[in-house]
């Protein structure tokens, strides 16, 4: 099987159910972050502070992928059967927050991102994961996306966030602080 088809050779895509769009179109660009998401939670889980957390991390990357089908499929013609997001997906996140948060000192100031490479790789998946929620919450304005998508995209950010800050302990450093300036 060939890669490449020339389709797109012209600037359109075509959605799931067969729709040609233009690959700048609102659709094309949320389904993309998060496809560029998957890369950076990849990158993530290839952390070797994150050997414990593969298989979290793994289903973590599938989700995404679900919600990239999702993404991709034109409203109109969603009658389709594809993988589904549930809201045990989002739990999972939850639990997984509040058992590495039990570890965590209390939060008192902003973190910056740094102080260590694998670190900052979460850091860049949590804020690409950001976008990805906006572009997400917009295109829910012009069209529908399913309320879980959303949801999740969410969650997992404010995920990312901790797992940052627990990957700091594991690794023995010490979180950037924020101070703001007198």
């Amino acid at each position: 099987m060939k890669i490449y088809t020339k389709a797109g050779d012209q600037g359109k895509t075509s959605l799931i159910g067969g729709t040609r769009v233009y690959k700048s179109h609102h659709r094309i660009d949320t389904y993309g972050t998060v496809d560029e998401l998957n890369a950076h939670v990849g990158l993530l889980r290839d952390q070797p502070v994150n050997s414990g957390r593969l298989d979290l991390l793994k289903e973590i990357q599938d989700c995404l992928f679900v919600i990239g089908a999702s993404l991709a499929t034109d409203p109109d013609k969603a009658n389709r059967i594809l993988p589904d997001l549930r809201e045990s997906d989002i739990q999972l996140l939850e639990s997984e927050m509040d058992r590495m948060d039990a570890e965590l000192p209390e939060l008192r100031h902003f973190v910056l991102p740094g102080g260590h490479a694998s670190v900052s790789v979460a850091h860049v998946a949590r804020t690409v994961c950001r976008r990805a929620e906006r572009l997400a919450v917009a295109l829910a304005q012009e069209e529908p996306v399913a309320a879980l998508v959303i949801k999740y995209l969410n969650r997992l950010s404010d995920y990312l966030f901790v797992l940052s800050r627990k990957m700091a302990l594991e690794l023995g450093v010490e979180e950037v602080k924020w101070y703001p300036r007198t």
